[in-house]
């Protein structure tokens, strides 16, 4: 809501007249007249003065819109690497108080989900920078390899520790109750391959191919053959999979993918190129990063570490020019990365 209109609906509310307002600003009616039309702003000082005439923040006078005030919240946990508490209970509060109302309820849980799931993310990336340097000081220091381990998200040897039964639990009845819908099959699969329940992953398999048509059910087959041990018969469903889709860049990053699983970096460095190709071919935009963040990183693990820079550095640029990007937590993880690999050159 724009100023000028905020003004005129806390003086109504008040229950005031132009001219009461007026003379306790110490302005004309014909001032106060202006700024509820937009035609001119109270000056700065002001501010506080009908902040505290109208019993509110200063902030509350410039308050917006519903969707703006969501987009805002978006923005904000997207952006800024450190949310302060206070900016975690305002957006908390605003969300709570949003799907009370029956507004958006769907997007405002979510958008509350992604807030505390970053937020989680970020502590863990401070965690491990935490844990890395107790181990620089003291390289026996007691549990610093565990919480580096955790906080980077590493692989624990307990399956039950690290198993993701409950997940597999929701996703199974979310399958159940919406068949048609590929991403529950998707991440029902995904799950079940992590922990290695083969059984039940073919059988989900079949639930996705009744749902989707696209190079999804087939990756996820090759997906199934490799965990079962058949590498061979996986590499003949990416050959057709590559056949079948070959313009299709997600299914030739794919392709790539399992190729760093297999040890053949350089194998995998040209699929991401040959993703790069058929991304740029299509001509779509906004275009999206993950090709150059997933060449950067196979460009490392081949030791290619200027190939590495120059894959982050084409990601900014698409940041930049494709998103409107420059500046906040996005581009600043990258930037991040170029940094440490920059080192690694020295």
């Amino acid at each position: 809501m724009e100023l000028s209109n905020k003004i005129k609906q806390l003086r109504t509310q008040k229950g005031v007249k132009q001219e009461k307002l007026a003379e306790a600003m110490g302005v004309s009616a014909q001032a106060v007249s202006k700024w509820e039309t937009g035609a001119a702003l109270p000056d700065i000082s002001l501010l506080p003065e009908l902040a505290v005439y109208f019993g509110v923040t200063i902030d509350e006078l410039f308050s917006i819109n519903d969707d703006k005030e969501y987009e805002r919240i978006q923005n904000m946990i997207w952006a800024k690497r450190d949310l302060t508490e206070q900016d975690i209970e305002r957006a908390g509060k605003w969300i709570d108080a949003k799907i009370a109302s029956s507004y958006r309820v769907a997007d405002c849980h979510r958008l509350k989900a992604e807030m505390y799931n970053i937020l989680a993310g970020r502590y863990h990336e401070r965690a491990a920078e935490s844990a890395k340097a107790a181990l620089e000081a003291d390289h026996t220091c007691d549990g610093a390899l565990q919480e580096l381990n955790e906080g980077m998200e590493g692989r624990v040897s307990d399956w039950c520790m690290r198993n993701h039964y409950m997940l597999i639990e929701y996703l199974k009845d979310f399958t159940e109750k919406h068949p048609e819908d590929r991403r529950g099959w998707m991440w029902l699969l995904d799950n079940l391959l992590d922990d290695y329940r083969l059984k039940e992953a073919d059988e989900a398999l079949k639930g996705l191919e009744k749902a989707d048509s696209t190079f999804r059910a087939p990756l996820c087959k090759a997906q199934l053959h490799w965990y079962n041990g058949e590498r061979e018969a996986a590499r003949e469903t990416l050959r057709e999979l590559e056949r079948d889709f070959p313009n299709e860049w997600m299914a030739l990053l794919s392709i790539g993918e399992f190729a760093a699983m297999d040890g053949d970096y350089a194998r995998a460095i040209d699929y991401a190129k040959k993703a790069i190709a058929a991304q740029n071919n299509d001509g779509k935009r906004p275009r999206f990063t993950d090709c150059y963040m997933t060449l950067a990183q196979f460009s490392e693990l081949n030791g290619d570490i200027k190939g590495a820079i120059a894959a982050h550095e084409t990601e900014l640029e698409i940041l930049r020019e494709d998103w409107g990007v420059t500046s906040g937590e996005t581009r600043d993880s990258v930037v991040r990365k170029i940094e440490r690999l920059k080192k690694k050159l020295k």
